[in-house]
């Protein structure tokens, strides 16, 4: 976890993504290490906080992902549930994949990541 469990410095590498700018790539393996425990201790069928907003098939779309939180509430103010396909097609997929990982570490009871057939090693 190191550098995550500082909430400050979370929040200026989520700060960072929102610009659609990349962080370092040591930030970038504390990111997905932190979200990788997270995700390991959550079960398959997860609970999810009413009211939520569903949001399906980014596909990497940043900008669009960015308008999403415009019109629907940021996170933490909004409960978001993602049902996967985040990367492929648009131009965007680290940043878009990134920026939903940060949010999720930050925020792990206000987001759900599901995985979709994009994020499988086949089509990876």
């Amino acid at each position: 976890l190191g550098t995550m469990t500082d909430h400050g410095d979370l929040d200026r590498q989520i700060a960072t993504l929102r610009r659609c700018e990349l962080i370092t790539e040591l930030e970038v393996k504390a990111l997905a290490s932190a979200a990788r425990d997270i995700l390991m201790e959550e079960s398959n069928v997860q609970r999810v906080r009413a009211p939520v907003t569903l949001c399906g098939d980014i596909h990497g779309q940043f900008f669009d992902l960015v308008e999403l939180f415009k019109v629907g509430g940021d996170v933490p103010d909004t409960n978001y549930l993602f049902l996967g396909d985040f990367v492929d097609r648009g131009f965007f997929s680290v940043e878009t994949f990134l920026l939903l990982m940060a949010l999720k570490v930050r925020y792990p009871d206000r987001i759900t990541l599901l995985r979709g057939n994009h994020e499988s090693r086949q089509i990876t």
